[in-house]
């Protein structure tokens, strides 16, 4: 059975992300992310080509797959619930219920993930990646949740220590 972990940006440093990464046996990461960077210059080892350079090095392949982002309607629409909640984007715990509908409907039900499965690599694992700490609070859990439910793939969500 296909194996696949997710991991945020959010709570971890460049070393301690690559140190997890290889701690799972990650051999390829998909950026699920619409914009490839992070604010904050302690997240500047996510931005695009830091990473993908910190990536290469470390022998893990890179793939980016905007077709998976949301939208910056949808963005929109999650940040108008976090105001409502009065949460920020690195506090929040799980996503808005018009958020996880609408992603499902206008990006997931439209995407072909059997690609993707397809090109999971044969030893060791695959990992999607997003900003967010907690899976439960972002758009990657739902990619998971699909790819678990229609193509068998054993998930397992990665947080910092």
């Amino acid at each position: 059975m296909p194996r696949m972990v997710t991991i945020g940006v959010h709570g971890f440093g460049g070393e301690s992300f690559l140190r997890r990464l290889r701690q799972a046996d990650v051999r390829l990461l998909l950026d699920v992310r619409q914009r490839r960077g992070v604010r904050g210059p302690e997240y500047a080892w996510a931005n695009a080509h830091r990473l993908q350079a910190a990536l290469a090095e470390a022998g893990i392949a890179y793939e980016h797959h905007r077709e998976l982002a949301p939208t910056t309607e949808l963005r929109r629409l999650q940040y108008a619930e976090d105001d409502r909640q009065g949460v920020g984007k690195r506090s929040r715990r799980e996503l808005a219920a018009a958020y996880a509908r609408r992603y499902t409907g206008e990006v997931l039900d439209r995407a072909d993930l059997t690609p993707i499965v397809s090109a999971l690599p044969g030893s060791g694992t695959a990992a999607l990646l997003c900003v967010e700490r907690d899976p439960e609070a972002c758009h990657r859990s739902l990619v998971a949740q699909r790819l678990a439910e229609r193509h068998h793939v054993t998930i397992e969500h990665l947080r910092p220590s």
